[in-house]
């Protein structure tokens, strides 16, 4: 029978407590977190299956509180009973869908692509304009946030009106690219700023110009983050309400004036408005956790060097 030697000491075993006891608070407030955020969804996707009486009941759980029905999806044509027949809600949202599909990526390509320029810019060239150089432009971009959208609100709509743009998607599509654009110089410019300039030199060498280094090396490694401000831009483009209010009617309209407008003289159907809230989030849920991993490198680089 074997003896045991070696035995923790005091200040072992209280440091081992503290590292469990630390771990499970880290997470219990994770778990805490994710509850937090996972239920709007779980919230909205129980409410397009309840019925009115469930709704005002605030019944939650399906089967136990409440049987299931599909009225909030029978209402957009979206139902196994109606989804073969000929629904005008359903061609309607189907409509908006697309508007916000080809607004939303259109703008967050665009933005994507001339913020991947300038932050290449801010990050390996010595710029000059009157006093500001490049710490100071590239603080001016991210400064157009702070500015509210309803101090935009006049000036756009006088000018989208002289220019013919208003309910039009090309007018929504130069909006959205200006909006997101510093957010994609701001995560673009740590993601240059994380990269070796001696790559560059070396392609340099090797007989390559500028564009050519910046097109077939830099380009590459900065993907990650390029797939972060692109999904990014996506998600605030695509659930951008007050422009698009503002400045369509019919033809440009997309799918949060449509979740909008979901009211009667009866009020707000909120299993309809459940169930158009959950089919417009559908796509960003699907295509955030398809590319997760991109999401995380992007956001994190330039954070260790």
């Amino acid at each position: 029978m074997t003896t045991q030697i070696f035995h923790d000491t005091e200040a072992d075993r209280s440091f081992k407590a503290k590292r469990i006891s630390g771990r499970i608070l880290i997470y219990g407030i994770l778990i805490v977190w994710a509850f937090i955020s996972i239920f709007p969804i779980y919230w909205t996707i129980t409410t397009s299956f309840k019925m009115a009486p469930d709704v005002m009941k605030g019944n939650m759980v399906p089967w136990w509180d409440y049987i299931p029905k599909w009225l909030g999806w029978r209402s957009l044509g979206l139902s196994p009973d109606t989804i073969a027949n000929e629904s005008t809600v359903r061609d309607e949202f189907l409509k908006r869908f697309w508007n916000s599909t080809v607004v939303a990526v259109s703008a967050s390509t665009l933005a994507v692509m001339l913020g991947s320029m300038t932050a290449y810019g801010l990050s390996r060239f010595n710029y000059r304009f009157g006093f500001m150089r490049n710490p100071d432009i590239s603080f001016f971009f991210l400064s157009q946030l702070i500015l509210p959208p309803v101090v935009l609100a006049l000036p756009f709509l006088v000018l989208y009106k002289s220019l013919a743009m208003l309910d039009t998607r090309i007018g929504l599509i130069l909006l959205y690219t200006l909006t997101v654009l510093p957010i994609v110089i701001w995560i673009m410019r740590d993601q240059f700023g994380s990269i070796p300039t001696e790559l560059e030199e070396a392609a340099l060498v090797d007989g390559l110009s500028i564009w050519g280094a910046f097109l077939t090396i830099i380009l590459p490694i900065a993907a990650p983050g390029m797939v972060a401000s692109f999904i990014l831009s996506l998600v605030l483009t695509w659930n951008e309400y007050f422009f698009a209010a503002l400045l369509t009617s019919s033809h440009a309209t997309t799918l949060p004036v449509m979740v909008a407008s979901q009211t009667g003289s009866q009020g707000i159907s909120w299993w309809s408005m459940a169930a158009l809230s959950f089919a417009a989030i559908l796509p960003l849920i699907i295509i955030g956790i398809a590319l997760e991993r991109f999401i995380i490198k992007g956001m994190a680089a330039g954070a260790v060097k």
